[in-house]
C-alpha cells in the first residue's frame, strides 16, 4: 500500500505541475504577465498541492514524521484545490482561463482536485485536526481576494469574471462572501474527515505514530 500511495501522489504532483507548465508555455506565446498568470487561484492551488504531495512523498521515503503543522498545510491545500474544482465546474465551466489547452485545463480543474480530495479521504496518514483550525484555512484566500479586488479597482485585471468590479462592488462582495463561506464549509468537512479512519499506509500513520487507538 505504501508504494501505491507514493506512486499515486507522485503522479498527481507531476500531472499538476505539467499542466500548469503547459498553460504557462501557452501564455508565454501571448501577452504574458507574471502576476496575471500566477494570480489565478487555480494555478496557485495546483502548485501548492503538487509541492505538498512531493513533500509528503519525501517524508514517507525518509521515514520521518509529518507532524501536525505539515498536516495542517496538507489540509489547507486540499481545501483550496477542492474549492478550485467546485468553483470552476459550477461558475466558470463556460468561461475557462484566459489561456489554456483542453488536457491541462481538465487536469488542473478536475483530475487533481478529485484526486486530492480522495487522497485525504482514503489514506490514514494525517493528524486528527481541530475544528478551530478552519480559521487558519481562511487567511490565504482572504489575502488573495483582497489583492484581486485591489487590482480590479486599479489596473482592471481580475482572474475570474465574478470578481469584476464593473458588475458592481456589491455583487463582488457577495461572491467574496460566498467563496469564504464555501471555503469554511470545506474546511469543516476536511477537519471532520481527518477524524475518520482511512486505509493504513505501511501499517500505520506516515508520521510514525502508528494506528490511532479506539475512541480517539
Amino acid at each position: 500500500m505504501r508504494i501505491l500511495v507514493i506512486v499515486l501522489r507522485l503522479v498527481a504532483a507531476v500531472a499538476g505541475l505539467a499542466a500548469v507548465a503547459r498553460q504557462l508555455a501557452t501564455a508565454l506565446r501571448t501577452d504574458f504577465v507574471f502576476w496575471d498568470f500566477f494570480g489565478y487561484f487555480t494555478n496557485q492551488s495546483n502548485i501548492l498541492v503538487a509541492l505538498v504531495f512531493l513533500g509528503t512523498v519525501g517524508l514517507m521515503l525518509s521515514g520521518r514524521r509529518s507532524g501536525r503543522r505539515w498536516d495542517l498545510l496538507r489540509a489547507a491545500a486540499t481545501v483550496y484545490i477542492a474549492t478550485t474544482g467546485v468553483v470552476y465546474n459550477t461558475l466558470l465551466l463556460d468561461v475557462g482561463q484566459a489561456v489554456g489547452v483542453s488536457w491541462s485545463n481538465d487536469v488542473v480543474h478536475r483530475w487533481v482536485p478529485l484526486y486530492a480530495v480522495l487522497d485525504w479521504v482514503l489514506f490514514s496518514d494525517r493528524s486528527r485536526l481541530l475544528f478551530r483550525d478552519v480559521w487558519a484555512f481562511l487567511v490565504y484566500p482572504a489575502v488573495w481576494l483582497v489583492v484581486v479586488v485591489i487590482r480590479g479597482a486599479t489596473d482592471g485585471w481580475v482572474p475570474y469574471p465574478f470578481l469584476d468590479p464593473r458588475s458592481g462592488y456589491g455583487v463582488v462582495a457577495l461572491y467574496c462572501l460566498g467563496v469564504a463561506v464555501f471555503i469554511g464549509l470545506m474546511g469543516l468537512i476536511v477537519v471532520a474527515l481527518s477524524r475518520l479512519r482511512g486505509v493504513a499506509v505501511s501499517g500505520g500513520r506516515a508520521d510514525g505514530r502508528g494506528p490511532r487507538p479506539p475512541g480517539r
